[in-house]
């Protein structure tokens, strides 16, 4: 998916989960990753040992080395595997399904680097694909009652959302809920929310007070 949704669903997956992971790493120790290499073996050019998922979160990790932003993630040094893949593709894409050895996503991900899950997350048709790693393989991980799909990790469910978002057409986003089937915002949208709320309880109070006067009653004298 090499198009402005790509960018627009990566910030809209990451602004909504950052109050998770800060909840879950007060340290900061933790890493997300947009179109950032993952260096997963030693090889004589970096493209054959590396794969370049278009977003993953690692835990226990500082994005910094000193004082530097690190340019890609080294599992082979950190021998952290990522919570997360998430892989964002268009109706003819194969790869991510590919598990040719040292070649294929699948193979990749599911043989080496190890994320606890992997996501695939295919744009057009509005569908997504989740498998969760058990006993060294990948399990496809099934929808619950709301058609979203649990991520125990984050204690979430992950699902598609029809909306708009950046871009001013209403499409079908990758967005996180919580375990009760709460959408988590984004900061944009919890700013918004927090204003409605404000104007709703400005206008009951108004509406209050209109009463009470047409009782006669002054409210400024009441306790």
């Amino acid at each position: 998916m090499k198009n402005f949704q790509e960018y627009a669903q990566s910030i809209l997956i990451t602004d909504s989960i950052l109050p998770r992971l800060q909840e879950l790493h007060p340290d900061g120790k933790f890493c997300i990753g947009n179109d950032c290499p993952i260096y997963w073996r030693v090889s004589e050019s970096l493209e054959k040992g590396s794969t370049v998922p278009d977003w993953f979160y690692v835990s226990g990790v500082s994005p910094t080395l000193d004082g530097e932003v690190k340019p890609y993630y080294d599992f082979w040094q950190d021998l952290l595997a990522p919570k997360m893949v998430i892989e964002f593709i268009d109706e003819d894409d194969e790869e991510e399904w590919n598990k040719t050895p040292y070649e294929g996503k699948f193979w990749i991900y599911e043989t080496v680097i190890k994320p606890s899950y992997y996501v695939i997350f295919e744009v057009k048709k509005a569908s997504v694909e989740i498998y969760e790693l058990f006993a060294g393989q990948y399990i496809k991980v099934s929808p619950n009652s709301r058609g979203h799909y649990p991520i125990k990790v984050l204690d979430t469910e992950l699902g598609i959302w029809q909306g708009h978002f950046l871009l001013d057409k209403e499409l079908s986003w990758l967005r996180w809920w919580d375990e009760a089937g709460n959408l988590l915002l984004t900061g944009d949208e919890r700013a918004k929310a927090e204003r409605q709320r404000a104007e709703n309880a400005e206008k009951e109070n108004a509406r209050l007070r209109e009463q009470l006067g047409s009782l006669g009653v002054d409210p400024d004298t009441m306790d």
